[in-house]
């Protein structure tokens, strides 16, 4: 069977901890920033974890 090739999208926005924990960045943090309140801004700025059926496809995309 050939191997799998990387999928260059999700490898410039995904990255696999040691733990191989899968690390996402927030959506809608980038534009529209002046009506949404600085709690909610703040929320989009820090990286969350993705877990369960995202995470397992995200790793799949990328070939691990």
């Amino acid at each position: 069977m050939p191997k799998l090739k990387t999928h260059s999208g999700t490898k410039d926005r995904v990255r696999i901890r040691k733990s191989g924990a899968v690390v996402i960045r927030k959506a809608g943090g980038h534009h529209k920033l002046a009506k949404k309140t600085n709690s909610s801004r703040r929320a989009r700025a820090i990286d969350s974890v993705a877990d369960g059926k995202m995470a397992r496809d995200l790793k799949r995309a990328l070939g691990k």
